[in-house]
């Protein structure tokens, strides 16, 4: 039983159950809050992760796949399970669960709501009585800026002890035909245009070149989504540049934990990053506009500061030359990838893991719980936060009639980029030409 001396009824609502990383981490933290002496239902749309859910034995509710955003049917179905289920917090993930929370059980029954965010950015029309957790330190000080009253860090966790250097890729390379020899880097992600797209297409050409220059790598792409015609056409593409099958696409995979394991190199961002990391491999992070740069001690406190991700230059450049750079400096040397592997294992162990998140998202609900939110500023909230969401669909709407609007509001380029750019205190990244010290 938890140290809490309060058990407690809590809702988590996630924004899909497609496989990603907010919603990884919102059924990993419910199954760990669960294993600290906690009720905990899961009310999701269907999808990959449901499986998952019901075989840790948490209890799900099911709503549905196709509906508005935010949905009165959704907010009438959640008023109904936190009166007839005697729900205590309601937790959502993303904007539109944490705004139908505060339509829903927030205004209608006083039911504390609490809310995450693993976006790039908060949108601007979230209500700013919600108590919140985000990912970034970067994007908890913009959250406190524009308003909100309690904002917490909580990077995203990963489950250290379930991933580990010691899972066998073995069977995932024999499967594609990968030889004990071959380097292998992995991209573990969705195949969608919003942040993911240009770091998978600069992966295909570095790769490509790589292979045509005479190195032995292969690159796997496990993942699916909109974008997967466009990453398809552009691996056939850096095939044809290494003139071998050099870029292999997957598809989904439920579990990835063997493609983690049998990479030698891992790109990523955000929760991908970071479950890259626990399996002890050296990780280069990816973003936009050309953004690169590798793991090490010395970009290390970049990465802390803004996230997995980034805009613009890294230290060796921009673009998918910068990234090739990286990627060969990696391929030539297994003592690199060792030491930086380590690294990055370390480094997840002592800061991310997954029993370290429980507890602080246990003492977040605890808290909420205590905390009473006066009527009128509630309704403050819900005069400021429907006015918001309204003109933003307003805005959308012409957006999409003209064939310009992004698929994913809430992460907007342009305020991940003002968010980085009004909190630069310190160089971009440190040059990542310096190796680590060696282990002792």
């Amino acid at each position: 039983m938890t140290q809490a001396s309060h058990r407690m009824k809590i809702l988590v609502y996630p924004h899909t159950m497609e496989i990603g990383g907010s919603q990884l981490n919102a059924v990993q933290l419910a199954g760990a809050v669960r294993d600290r002496g906690h009720d905990v239902i899961v009310m999701s749309e269907p999808g990959p992760l449901v499986e998952r859910v019901h075989k840790m034995g948490l209890r799900t509710i099911e709503i549905s796949l196709h509906r508005r955003r935010p949905s009165p049917k959704v907010i009438q179905t959640m008023v109904r399970v936190v009166r007839d289920l005697g729900v205590d917090v309601v937790h959502g993930y993303e904007w539109p669960p944490i705004i139908e929370a505060f339509l829903g059980p927030a205004l209608l029954q006083q039911v504390p709501v609490v809310g995450t965010v693993m976006s790039m950015s908060v949108a601007p029309f979230l209500p700013r009585t919600v108590p919140l957790m985000v990912g970034t330190e970067l994007i908890r000080r913009a959250a406190l800026e524009a308003g909100h009253q309690h904002v917490t860090l909580l990077e995203p966790p990963v489950d250290a002890e379930a991933d580990t250097p010691l899972i066998d890729g073995g069977a995932l390379r024999a499967k594609y035909g990968i030889g004990p020899k071959q380097i292998v880097i992995a991209m573990i992600c969705r195949l969608v245009p919003e942040l993911k797209l240009e770091g998978l297409l600069a992966a295909c050409d570095s790769v490509g070149e790589m292979a045509r220059s005479g190195r032995d790598v292969r690159l796997l792409i496990v993942g699916d989504g909109r974008a997967r015609e466009t990453v398809a056409a552009h691996a056939a593409q850096a095939n044809a540049t290494a003139g071998r099958n050099t870029v292999v696409m997957t598809g989904e995979i439920l579990d990835p934990a063997s493609a983690y394991a049998a990479a030698d190199i891992i790109i990523g961002q955000g929760g991908s990053a970071l479950r890259g990391m626990a399996f002890g491999k050296p990780l280069i992070v990816i973003g936009e506009d050309g953004f690169s740069e590798l793991l090490t001690p010395q970009s290390l406190p970049t990465f802390l500061r803004q996230g997995w991700y980034g805009l613009g230059p890294g230290s060796l450049g921009a673009g998918a030359s910068a990234l090739r750079m990286a990627l060969e400096r990696l391929a030539d040397s297994p003592s690199l990838r060792g030491d930086l592997g380590q690294f990055a294992r370390n480094l997840v162990v002592e800061r991310f893991s997954l029993r370290q998140a429980a507890d602080r998202q246990e003492q977040m609900y605890l808290s909420a719980l205590q905390d009473t939110v006066p009527a009128f500023a509630r309704l403050a909230d819900f005069v400021r936060s429907t006015a918001g969401l309204t003109g933003g669909k307003l805005q959308r709407g012409y957006q999409r009639w003209r064939g310009t609007a992004a698929i994913d509001d809430s992460n907007a380029r342009d305020l991940i980029a003002r968010i980085l750019a009004s909190h630069q205190t310190a160089p971009t990244t440190a040059s990542a030409q310096q190796a680590p010290a060696k282990r002792k």
